[in-house]
């Protein structure tokens, strides 16, 4: 900006003070307003998940709104660290927003992966009627007292299914020692169990040679995750048991958070709330188009009954024990959305 140099002969005249004057007084106020923050997101799935296509439109949105003031840079597929490493970031205000799924979480917020529970949601109608309600925002309650934002809506990571080298998966007996890998996390291993199955902890950078080498005979993921890992080549037969939903809750930093001004705090939940919905519809529509490619490539797919399997979990006392861990006033929302589990 160029300096206005006042002539020095040319005596100021009244009107002059008080235009200077009000503008001295209006400057801070300027100052406040042109306040800007670029702010990092990051997140652990490609550039091309509907994820990161959403919230490449809703960065542009909130820009835009804001005149520019709030900037989103966009860090896709793990390229700030692996989930653990992110959530360090972020809890240290390094990363200002991260999406995470809740069985993750979960190791800060034990709350937070109770939406995995085995075949506890029938379909999506009921994970969103969960989730958009009464449990949803206990567990951004219990997300708000480490110190993180949860914002309103959850974003879909989809429902798993299950995948085998050496036969359809149709009933629970069909899972008694079936050896299948499971993520690092007490949630599975406890439920595979209870089915009877042989469950092994593996990182997921190794599962297609655990599978390939015939280390474990199956594995469980949602349709997305099988297609991009290339899965159907080590694995014959896709049941489709739905049998754990995982979401991703975007989060923020609490005190980046804060510092947002609250109409800049208004703007940004609008928009990335709306994206939300948006990409719950994308994954639907993905996996569903996922199923005919993966098909065509070779897999089996079939369908199985849900009761039998929460039968079995239920008189294993799977659905007893993470009552007990989860505590009464969680467990209680579950069921007010999916009805008893026992």
């Amino acid at each position: 900006m160029e300096n206005i140099v006042i002539p020095a002969r040319r005596p100021m005249t009244r009107r002059g003070a008080l235009v200077l004057g009000t503008a001295a007084l209006a400057a801070p106020a300027v100052a406040r307003a042109q306040t800007k923050f670029t702010y990092k997101f990051a997140n652990n799935v490609p550039l091309t998940h509907p994820l990161n296509i959403r919230a490449k439109a809703m960065a542009e949105a909130v820009a835009k709104d804001t005149n520019g003031a709030l900037q989103i840079k966009i860090f896709p597929n793990n390229q700030l660290g692996g989930d653990t490493d992110m959530l360090s970031q972020l809890r240290a205000g390094g990363i200002q927003f991260f999406t995470l799924s809740g069985l993750i979480l979960s190791t800060l917020v034990p709350a937070a992966s109770i939406n995995g529970i085995g075949f506890a949601f029938p379909d999506y109608a009921t994970v969103w009627k969960s989730m958009d309600g009464p449990l949803g925002a206990y567990i951004r309650g219990e997300i708000a007292k480490s110190g993180l934002v949860a914002m309103d809506k959850i974003w879909d990571n989809g429902f798993r299914q299950t995948t085998s080298a050496t036969k359809p998966i149709k009933t629970p007996q069909d899972l008694v020692g079936f050896k299948i890998r499971v993520p690092p996390s007490p949630l599975w291993t406890s439920m595979f169990k209870a089915l009877g199955a042989a469950p092994t902890s593996i990182n997921f950078a190794e599962v297609y040679s655990a599978l390939q080498t015939h280390l474990v005979d199956g594995q469980e993921n949602p349709l997305a995750i099988i297609s991009v890992a290339k899965l159907y080549e080590v694995q014959k037969y896709c049941a489709l048991t739905n049998h754990m939903w995982d979401g991703f809750w975007f989060l923020a930093n609490g005190a980046a958070w804060k510092k947002l001004p609250k109409e800049m705090q208004a703007v940004f939940t609008k928009h990335v709330d709306e994206a939300a919905l948006l990409e719950r519809g994308d994954v639907e529509k993905l996996n569903a188009g996922l199923q005919s490619d993966l098909a065509a490539k070779g897999m089996v797919f079939n369908t199985v009954d849900a009761a039998p399997f929460r039968n079995k979990l239920r008189s294993a006392g799977f659905y007893a024990e993470w009552h007990k861990k989860y505590g009464d006033a969680a467990w209680k929302l579950l069921e007010k959305s999916v009805g008893s589990l026992g």
